[in-house]
């Protein structure tokens, strides 16, 4: 049995539904704690009443260091300053649990993450963090680290590490690079270094995929994809990010994952919840990008805006 944690607020329920029906496809033997970072997602979760899930509300688990930073950063920028929390606060919920595997709530796992976890057991280490792996026209390793907090996993035998993390996002975790720093993620660039007895880096590469790399590994090796940029705009158009896709990873990933976020939205409204846009991205950006992403489909690389009802 594997331990996960996400985090997300109402907002973003339909990729928390996906990123779930996935793991009760692919995964298997699992428990997922969703730390719930509004009220509203606890409630509309809680009427669903999934297996395997257990709910976590932040409310009720904010640190005094937590709630003195939460009015200086926007709400992307507490999310990722709550990353670090998140696998402490389940092995306070729970101490038989002696390992949690944190999840960004857009990934989408295609097979069983178990050929990961034997990697990582046989390493002998108690962290896990996964690269980039970028393609080499989207290295964003300079801004945006080498390593990407999407699928960490953290041993109780690793809580030096993750307490490490966890002051430095609460001294500094903003959505700009500063000094070397971006968000929660740059201060994973030197942890193999700064804690090699500790920290192992995923060595299979194109188990991690991603719009960064998907030109890069193919998409038949992803273990789970991360959907990084991807945004609910309206009932009928979602963004899907300014990467080049190959058309095989929009028909083969792409079109499942679309699927199981309407299936999300379907769930979720039979107990009240309301779809909203997850992006504030204005007409002229639409309209320029529909007409790109007529050009570009065209050569068989689709990016932009995509019809997804």
């Amino acid at each position: 049995m594997e331990h996960y944690v996400t985090l997300f607020d109402s907002l973003f329920i339909p990729q928390g539904l996906a990123l779930y029906f996935s793991m009760k496809k692919y995964v298997k033997d699992f428990i997922l704690w969703i730390l719930c970072v509004d009220d509203e997602a606890y409630e509309v979760l809680a009427r669903l009443q999934f297996d395997n899930v257990r709910l976590l509300r932040l409310g009720e688990l904010e640190t005094e260091d937590l709630l003195r930073i939460k009015p200086t950063r926007s709400k992307g920028e507490y999310c990722w300053t709550l990353t670090p929390f998140a696998p402490k606060f389940v092995f306070d919920a729970d101490f038989s649990v002696e390992r949690v595997t944190y999840l960004d709530a857009d990934l989408c796992f295609y097979k069983n993450p178990s050929d990961i976890f034997i990697e990582y057991e046989a390493s002998g280490k108690s962290v896990l963090i996964t690269d980039h792996a970028y393609a080499p026209e989207y290295d964003q390793s300079v801004t945006s680290g080498r390593y990407c907090v999407q699928f960490m996993t953290f041993s109780r035998r690793g809580e030096a590490v993750r307490k490490w993390w966890e002051d430095r996002c609460v001294e500094w975790c903003y959505a700009r690079f500063e000094d070397g720093k971006f968000g929660d993620q740059k201060y994973l660039d030197d942890w193999p270094e700064k804690f090699g007895s500790e920290v192992h880096v995923l060595r299979n590469l194109g188990a991690a995929l991603a719009p960064w790399n998907a030109i890069r590994f193919p998409y038949s090796d992803a273990i789970f994809y991360h959907f990084h940029g991807l945004r609910i705009l309206s009932r009928r158009r979602i963004a899907i990010g300014g990467y080049r896709l190959p058309r095989p990873v929009v028909k083969n990933i792409y079109a499942p994952y679309l699927k199981s976020l309407k299936d999300g939205v379907a769930i979720a409204e039979k107990v009240g919840w309301c779809l909203r846009p997850q992006s504030s991205i204005g007409i002229r950006w639409v309209l320029r990008n529909i007409m790109r992403d007529i050009y570009i489909s065209l050569a068989g690389l689709p990016y932009g805006v995509m019809r997804w009802y």
